[in-house]
């Protein structure tokens, strides 16, 4: 997969998800105090993600989260540090 980690991070969602509404922010700047510490890298590391879809309706606001993050395993695995996510269904 090409593309920035947002552009990445949303196509992986639109596929696991098909959802209505979707909103990736790059949060990376606020947290650049720490960016290249403890192996960190800098930049593209910290996401906001609001996403609404119908698939997430009988979740658990804990299900709803290990969904996403397993959906976005790769990313983590190179080099996502942070997501904060606000999900919900239609």
């Amino acid at each position: 997969m090409m593309g920035t980690r947002a552009e990445r991070i949303e196509q992986a969602l639109r596929a696991a998800f098909s959802p209505v509404a979707l909103e990736v922010m790059d949060e990376s700047k606020r947290h650049a105090s720490h960016a290249g510490r403890n192996g960190l890298p800098v930049g593209e590391t910290h996401y906001a993600v609001t996403m609404v879809a119908e698939s997430l309706r009988d979740l658990s606001r804990l299900e709803r989260s290990r969904s996403v993050h397993e959906a976005l395993d790769a990313e983590f695995k190179s080099g996502l540090h942070a997501l904060s996510l606000n999900l919900s269904a239609p």
